[in-house]
This record gives C-alpha cells, sequence and structure tokens, in this order.
C-alpha cells in the first residue's frame, strides 16, 4: 500500500489532464509555440493535441503575419518544432489527422467524397409513355428505377414495381399507367458535404467514411505528411475527432456489399428504404444499416489503426456519431474517447462519455479519455475554475480517466487581451485572470485520474444497447417534422444515420438513473460485444429491446442459468433482426423469451413497469453503496484492487449534503485520500461512514482488511472560540494599471466606475494583530470568505447548461499569503484555508491575490466582426453567445473573517 499512497501523493506525469491546442489559421510562430507550452508546464497540464483550424486574421505584411497553408514547410516546421519543444519538457503531443471535422480536404476528389442513397421522386402522369430521368452528375450513378401508383393523393410503395432502364436519359415503360403514378429513382451520390472549420488550404469534400480508398487517399495525403514533422519520435497518438459525416447512408459498392454480407438482392427492396414498403421494412432497414457500420469499422477505423501502428503512435477516438458506428466499434481503437455534451446531469442519462468509457471496460483500455468543457459556461472566457471541477468530477463518475480539455487557443501575443478564441468552446490558457489557481485544479485532476485507473472497473450492471432496433429505423427522405418512436422509446426525427444520438431521450436513457439510485454503476454492452467478450457484469438490463440476434440471445440465456442477473423491462425480445431466417430464428428468439421470463423455471426477471427497475435490482443484488438519505445528486464510481476496494464519490450539486454511506462489502479499516492534498487520513466506522460534502465537493474512500499505517484522523469542526473581522481596512492594487483602492468594506470591485469592466489580477493588502492568548485558544485558525451562494437551477436545464451554479464569495479565484508565504488557493466551496502555520504573536500580514474572468474585459470593448476576414476566406465560423456581455462581480465581495477554533 505504501507505494500507492506515495504514487497518489505524487502521480506520474501521464495522468496529467492534456488541452486540444487550437492553431487558427495556421498562424503560428516558434517564439509564441515555445511560450504557451511552458506556460502550459507551470499550469500543471501534461499534453497537447494539435489541432489545426480556421484563421481569424488577415495576413499583414506590414507586421509579418501571415497565414501558412495546411501542410506546408512553413506549418510541417512548427509542428516539428512545438513536438521538439514540449519533448524537452515533459509533454506528451498528440495530433488530429486533418485540419477541423470530419477528415477531407482538397486531395478528395468527389468520387471519394462521403457518399449518399439520393432519391428522386418525378410524377408520371397517366398515359405518359416516358419521362426524363434525373441529372446524373460526375460521381453519381443511377441504381433503380420504381414504378409507383399513387391513390388518395398517397404513394403507395407497397405496390412499387421496378421500371425499365433508363435509354438516352429517360425512363420508358412498356405499358403506360393509367392512373396517376410516381417514379422514385435511387442514385448512388454524395452528400457534397465539406471539411468544417478547416485551415487555409484544407478546404474541401468530408472523405466517404464506408470506402478503404477515400480513407487511405487521406491518409497519405495528410498522416504521412504530418509523421513528417515527428521524425524518430512520433506523436503519443493520432486524434480522430467526433464523427459528424451527416447524411452519409451509401457507398459506391454497397448493392455488392449488401449482397456478399446479408446473402439477398437489395435492389428490390430500395423502397423500404423511403417509406413503408410491406411488413419486410424493417427487416430490410435493419440490414442496410448494419452494413453501413460493417463497411466503417472495416473501411475507416479499421485502416487508421493500422496505420498508426505502421507509424509506431497510438490511435485515439471520439468512435460515436455519423456514420453509424456502435460501442463495439470502439474495439477498433487502442485510446477510446467520450465528449462532454454541457449537460449538468449528463452522467446520469444517455451520453457518449459513458459509452466511451464502458468500451473501455469491455475491451481491455485501461486509460479512456473524454473530451472536456466543451461549451463550459459559455461564452468562451466566462468558465472559472470551479466550473472546471464540477464538469470534470461529472466524467469521472461515468469511468472517464484522462481529460483532454477543449482547450487552449494559441493566441499571438498582439491579438491583445483576451486574444483569440475558438468559437463555440472554453477558453483555458493564460488569458483567464485566474490562470494563477490553474496548477491547484489540475493537480486535483491528475490524482484522480490516477486513482481511477487503479484495479479494474467494479461496475455491477450493463445496459443492453438496442442495435437492431436502431438500424430497423434507418430511413432516406423522411419528414424531419415527423418524429417516429420506435419499441424501444427512441425518438427518430426525420432521417437517422447514428446509434447514439437517438439515445438521448429514450428508454435506455430513462432507466439509467433508476440502476444509480438503487446503489449501483452501470456500462453500456450491446450485441458484438456480448458475442466478443461475454458479459462480465453480475447483471443484464434488457430495456425493451425487440430486436436481438439469436446467437445473443443463446448466450444471454447461459448467462442467467449460470447464475447471471438479467431483468426485461416493459417488452421481450420477440423479433429476429433482418430479412433472411427472419421467421424460424424469430420463433427460437420467442421461445428463449418464454424460457427465460415467463416459463415455471425461469431465470430471468420480467417488469412490465421500468420504473420499478431498481427496486428489482436491489432485490436480486445487494448495492454497492446506499447513501442515507437517498441523494441522487451524489454519484460514485468504484475500482477494485487486489485487496481493497477504491471509491470515488461526487456532489454534482450545488447544494452541501450530509450523508451516510454504506458499502456492500464489509472492510476493517478505510481511509479518506485527499484529492487536493495527497494526504491520507483514517475513516473510524468503515461500513457506516458519515460525511459532509460541501457543493459540488469529491472524495476519495479506501476500504481494505489490510493493516493500514497509523494516520493523524482529520480534525473534527470545533466551535469557533474567537472570531476577527477582516472585512475592512484593505489597500487594493491591479495589476497593469496605476489604480490603487482603498476599501473601507470589502467589495466587488467592478462596483468602481473605473473598474468596472476591469480584468486581471488584483492584490489586497492588509495588516492584523493577535496576541499570545489569541494564537492559544485552539489548534485550527481558518481564513473564511463566507460559505458563497447556490443559484436556482432552471428546470429544464437548458442544452448547453454544464456550470456550476454558485456564485462564490472570491470571484473566481484567490491565492493566500499570510505574513510572506503562500497558505494555498481558495476558488471552491468551503471557501476556507487553513493559516494555524503562518500566524505569530503581534502583527501579521495578509496578501490575498485574486483574479476574475476575462468577461469583464470583453463587456467593455467592442467584438471583432470578422467582416474582411469572411470576405476573404468565407464564413468558417460564428462567434456563440458572445452578445450582450454585462460585467461580473469580481473580487473579494466581503465577510471576510479569522475564525479561531
Amino acid at each position: 500500500m505504501s507505494v500507492l499512497e506515495e504514487s497518489f501523493a505524487n502521480p506520474p506525469d501521464d495522468c496529467r489532464i492534456m488541452m486540444r491546442w487550437w492553431w487558427f489559421g495556421p498562424a503560428v510562430t516558434h517564439p509564441e509555440l515555445q511560450r504557451e507550452l511552458e506556460q502550459m508546464k507551470a499550469a500543471g497540464i501534461g499534453g497537447v493535441e494539435i489541432a489545426t483550424i480556421y484563421p481569424l486574421d488577415l495576413d499583414d505584411p506590414n507586421t509579418g503575419f501571415h497565414n501558412q497553408q495546411f501542410l506546408s514547410d512553413a506549418h510541417i516546421d512548427a509542428i516539428r518544432f512545438a513536438a521538439n519543444e514540449a519533448r524537452k519538457l515533459g509533454l506528451r503531443v498528440d495530433i488530429t489527422l486533418g485540419s477541423g471535422w470530419p477528415f477531407g480536404g482538397p486531395h478528395i476528389s468527389v468520387d471519394h467524397a462521403a457518399g449518399e442513397l439520393r432519391v428522386e421522386t418525378i410524377p408520371f402522369p397517366p398515359g405518359t409513355a416516358s419521362i426524363a430521368a434525373p441529372d446524373i452528375a460526375f460521381g453519381e450513378q443511377i441504381i433503380a428505377a420504381f414504378l409507383v401508383p399513387v391513390k388518395d393523393g398517397k404513394v403507395s410503395l407497397q405496390e412499387a414495381k421496378a421500371a425499365a432502364p433508363i435509354i438516352d436519359g429517360r425512363l420508358q415503360v412498356p405499358s403506360p399507367p393509367q392512373f396517376a403514378s410516381e417514379a422514385i429513382f435511387f442514385i448512388s451520390s454524395r452528400t457534397g458535404m465539406t471539411v468544417k472549420r478547416p485551415a487555409v488550404g484544407a478546404e474541401g469534400f468530408v472523405l466517404d467514411h464506408y470506402d478503404r480508398s477515400a480513407t487511405e487517399t487521406h491518409l497519405h495525403a495528410v498522416g504521412d505528411k504530418l509523421m513528417e514533422a515527428f521524425g524518430d519520435h512520433p506523436p503519443y497518438a493520432v486524434f480522430s475527432d467526433s464523427l459528424e459525416d451527416y447524411g452519409s447512408n451509401w457507398t459506391s459498392d454497397l448493392m455488392e456489399q449488401f449482397r456478399a454480407r446479408r446473402g439477398y438482392d437489395l435492389t428490390p427492396h430500395l423502397p423500404a428504404l423511403v417509406g413503408d414498403a410491406g411488413p419486410l421494412t424493417a427487416a430490410v432497414r435493419r440490414d442496410w444499416g448494419r452494413t453501413l457500420t460493417e463497411l466503417a469499422n472495416e473501411r475507416f477505423l479499421m485502416p487508421l489503426h493500422e496505420w498508426a501502428e505502421q507509424h509506431h503512435t497510438l490511435f485515439r477516438s471520439q468512435t460515436y456519431g455519423f456514420p453509424p458506428v456502435t460501442l463495439s466499434s470502439n474495439r477498433y481503437e487502442d485510446l477510446p474517447e467520450g465528449e462532454g455534451k454541457a449537460r449538468l446531469l449528463m452522467w446520469r442519462e444517455f451520453s457518449d462519455t459513458r459509452w466511451a468509457a464502458s468500451a473501455g471496460h469491455l475491451f481491455g483500455s485501461q486509460v479512456i479519455s473524454s473530451e472536456a468543457w466543451t461549451w463550459l459556461h459559455s461564452p468562451a472566457f466566462r468558465a472559472t475554475p470551479l466550473d472546471m471541477k464540477a464538469e470534470a468530477d461529472i466524467h469521472f463518475l461515468q469511468g472517464i480517466n484522462q481529460l483532454v480539455g477543449h482547450g487552449w487557443p494559441y493566441s499571438p501575443q498582439q491579438a491583445g487581451e483576451p486574444g483569440w478564441r475558438m468559437y463555440a468552446a472554453a477558453a483555458l490558457n493564460a488569458h483567464n485572470p485566474w490562470l494563477f489557481v490553474m496548477p491547484d485544479l489540475t493537480r486535483y485532476l491528475q490524482r484522480v485520474s490516477f486513482a481511477l485507473r487503479q484495479g479494474t472497473s467494479a461496475n455491477d450492471v450493463a445496459l443492453l444497447l438496442p442495435n437492431d432496433d436502431l438500424w430497423s429505423t434507418f430511413s432516406v427522405g423522411s419528414n424531419p417534422t415527423k418524429s417516429v418512436i420506435t419499441p424501444s422509446g427512441f425518438n427518430t426525427a426525420g432521417s437517422n444515420f447514428s446509434m447514439d444520438e437517438p439515445l438521448a431521450n429514450s428508454r435506455v436513457s430513462a432507466v439509467i438513473p433508476q440502476i444509480l439510485d438503487a446503489g449501483f454503476n452501470l456500462d453500456f454492452i450491446d450485441a458484438d460485444a456480448i458475442d466478443t467478450v461475454g458479459i462480465p457484469y453480475a447483471a443484464l438490463i434488457l430495456p425493451n429491446i425487440d430486436r436481438l440476434p439469436l446467437a445473443t440471445y443463446q448466450k444471454i440465456e447461459a448467462y442467467a442459468q449460470h447464475g447471471g442477473i438479467v431483468i426485461a423491462a416493459h417488452g421481450l425480445p420477440s423479433t429476429a433482426p433482418g430479412l433472411l431466417n427472419a421467421e424460424s430464428e424469430g420463433r427460437q428468439i420467442q421461445e428463449i423469451s418464454q424460457r427465460l421470463f415467463r416459463g415455471k423455471d425461469s431465470t430471468g426477471h420480467f417488469i412490465s413497469d421500468e420504473t420499478q427497475l431498481g427496486v428489482s435490482l436491489a432485490t436480486h443484488l445487494k448495492p454497492d453503496v446506499v447513501f442515507s438519505p437517498k441523494t441522487p445528486r451524489i454519484g460514485f464510481i468504484h475500482r477494485k484492487l487486489a485487496t481493497s476496494d477504491l471509491y470515488f464519490i461526487a456532489n454534482t450539486s450545488n447544494q452541501a449534503h450530509h450523508v451516510q454511506a454504506t458499502f456492500r462489502r464489509p472492510a476493517k479499516h478505510a481511509e479518506w485520500w485527499d484529492a487536493f492534498t495527497g494526504a491520507i487520513s483514517p475513516e473510524p466506522k468503515p461500513n457506516a461512514v458519515d460525511f459532509t460534502l460541501q457543493p459540488y465537493e469529491s472524495r476519495i474512500i479506501l476500504l481494505t482488511d489490510s493493516a493500514i499505517q497509523p494516520r493523524r484522523a482529520q480534525p473534527a469542526a470545533l466551535a469557533d472560540l474567537k472570531t476577527i473581522d477582516l472585512a475592512s481596512g484593505w489597500k487594493v492594487t491591479f495589476d497593469g494599471t496605476n489604480q490603487t483602492v482603498f476599501m473601507s468594506h470589502l467589495h466587488s470591485w467592478s462596483e468602481e466606475p473605473t473598474l468596472k469592466y476591469y480584468s486581471g489580477k488584483a492584490t489586497y493588502l492588509r495588516t492584523f494583530n493577535l496576541s499570545a492568548e489569541d494564537l492559544a485558544l485552539g489548534r485550527n485558525d481558518v481564513l473564511d470568505f463566507g460559505s458563497g451562494t447556490p443559484i436556482e437551477e432552471p428546470t429544464p436545464l437548458p442544452e448547453h447548461s454544464m456550470k456550476a451554479y454558485f456564485e462564490g464569495p472570491v470571484r473566481e479565484a484567490a491565492e493566500i499569503y499570510v505574513n510572506g508565504k503562500r497558505a494555498g488557493f481558495v476558488w471552491r466551496p468551503p471557501y476556507t484555508i487553513d493559516v494555524t502555520a503562518f500566524l505569530r504573536v503581534g502583527q501579521n500580514s495578509l496578501r490575498i491575490i485574486v483574479g476574475n474572468t476575462a468577461i469583464n474585459s470583453l463587456a467593455g470593448s467592442a467584438l471583432p466582426t470578422y467582416r474582411l476576414l469572411n470576405e476573404r476566406y468565407g464564413e468558417r465560423f460564428v462567434p456563440q453567445d458572445m452578445i450582450n456581455l454585462q460585467p461580473f462581480p469580481s473580487g473579494i465581495l466581503g465577510g471576510l473573517r479569522l475564525k479561531m477554533e
């Protein structure tokens, strides 16, 4: 244990957070690159992910400012320089395999561009013998055409008939229809989507994620060139950002691939991809969706992984979104990565973060990362250290143990203050006045990341994702105003080609809080994972699954027969996925459902009301942790070590909570591990632990039967014996100005007319006297800034709601010096700091450095219009939430006192 404890106190550098480092233009210089790397190192950041995106300024020959071409010699030289300097500083370097997102660029020709099935409908009047076929551009091909009768103003797809071949650009029929009809043309086409937010010279089509040659073209044109910058020292990992290949559902050889993989010709069933073509519609759509997923796996993810191996680097990927990759698609990468959706309750609903963590647990990834702080407290520069901690803890609760900040904007000195920022993300660079407390925050994040890499995940519950049900809803040209609610409860509005997005408001998402509130944590699982690695969990939940592969269901039945807990909620599997063997396999699936859940000797458990899931789970499996009183906003994650159990527990609310935690496995000893200080203290009652969590506070507790070293217990809270009011008589000096203010009473400096729009640091100075009797009063002398004020959370929470709904008495961070010695930082509840070791008899001096956010200065100045930039390069971004900015309270707001306990 001593080795583990020492490592916790001084965790390895690879547990430090990383930052996505945005290079705008790219317009970077060696001196600024070196300066920013050194700033990140000093802030406790462990590495960078270089991401080159759109320009933010025009070339200026008078100053030498220049936007380099993406992959130009100058750009590659800048990457080489940054990588070498980062290596000297001991920083990890990852690089995005492209510019903007998704992958693509000028090297992607139209025949390698993202594909779609274009459907054109043309009226075919009665008595007409032929009509002109749709215009076909390069990269397109007509696959088939159907003549469909129109009855009562509606197209009857169930009566669609294949039409004759097209001759000289016209569709001709041997017998002109006697009634109103429509000709439906199915065309292998391209979406026309271009790369979003590209750098100069990176503009072009998004590549076809179902075409291996398109992927390899990109890797050779972009990947190989980027690797030249690294020489004999490859990047730690190459990165694929979130898949946003919207609308891509086709590729040139899909018909051949479909036939080879599914065993039948898709051509006569094409109308099923448009609308209701009869009872086989869902089965055909499922087969089409499954084919798309397989092609994305084999022709995009696998080549990327192979290429990374060849270049002696790792492949890190955000594997969700569009195209329809699945949870099990994550097996084709080394480092799975999730992404925060800027939701305060993200950990209690379906999220891509838990998706990635689940895949990591299933496929053996020890390190699982997540893109953190995307949209945090928008707009840019509004985020605070407390906001960062509040969101980070939510990632940790879902199983993440490596944070990649989103992000750090490169900003040249000539850009002024607060400099450049990405259009839609937190700006977490050195232009934040509160950056001086970043090392305190990053050290906390480093220790938690280290702790959550120990042992193995101990999640009890697997929640089965309805892949086959989702594939069966795929369609082309759906009415975007009409939503389809599937049996599993996910909402598919319009054409959907994603396996994760429809789950956000589904029954899958709805049962997650029931599992958590019953005292369990969970992972997602899908049928392919069950077929690959089995079900390494104590319980499996089927949330109203309808379609399920027979072989997978047989494995689930065997799992139940060998003691696994299987609970089906609301409905039972009854349908075989796909068209072939649907009838015979469907009968067998229904028979398994009958045996497993309805038979006299059934081993599964069925609940018609999914709101009873938590009760059912707790009936069959003892909860991992029970909090009393029940507190839904407190979550936990459990890691199983060789001889002990480690729990990370976090309060995700803006209220303090006192609870008692009872753990499933009784332990003889318990220790609290302080992730801010690295200190370890004993817990006297390991089986029923009483503790209080302040707003957004988190703790780590280790339970063990092994003997532990004697330690000093955490001091109990004592009654105040004396309080000295320190809220008056301060001299405050503002950095970068010649201004000093004498505050008779502490208040927000933005209340001062000349400081209303000041963003920066201020130094507070005052002295006070203590007698020998004062110092003898108690054993704890605490500087208390006040309790802070919770902000009411809106109901429902907005989509981009990620922030700490809490206003502290210090806005936003303070560094405290007592008698010339640094006592520490204050930026989070309870806004107190122990200064016992620094006080002395007689005169004592206090120096407090406080930093606010950059929003005040932004609110006081005109924002750039980017008019000429947009004329030159086109509008590549729109700054978001940057209207009606107002200055916020800043500094120490009052109520400061010294409590002698």
